[in-house]
């Protein structure tokens, strides 16, 4: 009977080290391109988005603005609101904002006294194909998406609205802490 022996040659035990250094290197290469993209994904979105609108003033203020996409924020003028149904598959709503003091600590007095200053820079709005907002009225907070038309008119296709006054806080009855 013959006999068959097995023997590991030097010469595999090598390629099978060299294999195993290879893989690891190929996931550490391959998690620290994962890391790098995650890390630059975070530090991109956060430099982007780190101002939530820019203000009338800085709109007006640079002309690089024209044309392109940016959110912004102001007072609503109310005596300014218009309200276009005559083509009822396209309504338009027109109104002015008034710029706002960003570093006002008081948002509801900041809106009363833009609406009331007529120095300050105001921009006229478009909307359009979107119904009458219930909060759009006289010294509300509008943020809009949009752009500025040549025509100095600000074509908005996204309407957000605070009104400071309406969430304000009740204070609690008085009387009650003077009872004993």
């Amino acid at each position: 009977m013959t006999q068959a022996t097995w023997e590991k040659s030097a010469q595999t035990s090598a390629n099978q080290v060299r294999s195993k250094r290879s893989d690891r290197w190929k996931f550490m290469l391959g998690g620290m391109l994962i890391l790098g993209a995650a890390i630059y994904l975070i530090v991109a979105n956060t430099v982007g988005g780190a101002r939530y609108f820019i203000t009338v003033d800085e709109l007006l203020g640079d002309p690089s603005y024209i044309g392109e996409t940016v959110r912004i924020s102001g007072a609503v003028i109310g005596e300014s609101i218009a309200y276009d149904t005559s083509d009822p598959a396209k309504p338009v709503i027109e109104f002015n904002i008034s710029h706002i003091d960003p570093d006002a600590p008081d948002l509801a007095l900041a809106l009363h006294e833009s609406v009331k200053n007529p120095t300050l820079n105001r921009l006229p709005i478009r909307v359009e194909n979107q119904a009458m907002p219930d909060l759009l009225q006289n010294e509300a907070q509008a943020i809009l998406s949009g752009y500025l038309g040549e025509d100095g008119i600000f074509h908005a296709n996204e309407l957000l609205l605070k009104c400071p006054s309406r969430f304000e806080e009740a204070l609690p009855d008085q009387s009650i802490a003077g009872e004993a």
